[in-house]
């Protein structure tokens, strides 16, 4: 009987520590419209802050156009890069703006920012 009870006692231990609180953790917040960082960037003044009509008069049609709530990913593409451009709505309503911009190759290797955008224009 004694040994049964060692046992419970080994079994009910982490069943315990399992039910314990880790305490309240607040969700993520979702990425912020304001990204001074790339948006000072000369050349890149045509892309950051712009809207997803205003990208697609600039670079055509995208190659993606994925909804990522509560924004929004455009991919355009071309022979000499990939440009995701990420786009939110301002804090206080309104069209979804390019907050943040990824450039890269088509194998992943990394691309001059400045670069893929004009090359993307160019096509």
């Amino acid at each position: 009987m004694a040994m049964i009870r060692k046992f419970s006692v080994v079994f009910l231990i982490p069943m315990l520590a399992a039910c314990a609180s880790t305490g309240n953790v607040a969700p993520g917040l979702p990425a912020t419209y304001n990204n001074p960082g790339l948006q000072n960037v000369q050349g890149l003044d045509i892309v950051m802050g712009k809207s997803a009509s205003n990208l697609i008069r600039l670079f055509g049609d995208p190659a993606q156009d994925v909804a990522e709530a509560p924004g929004r990913k455009l991919q355009f593409s071309s022979g000499a890069c990939i440009l995701d451009a990420y786009l939110y709505p301002p804090p206080g309503g309104g069209d979804a703006r390019v907050t943040h911009i990824d450039t890269r190759r088509s194998d992943g290797a990394e691309v001059d920012r400045v670069s893929c955008v004009n090359a993307l224009r160019i096509r």
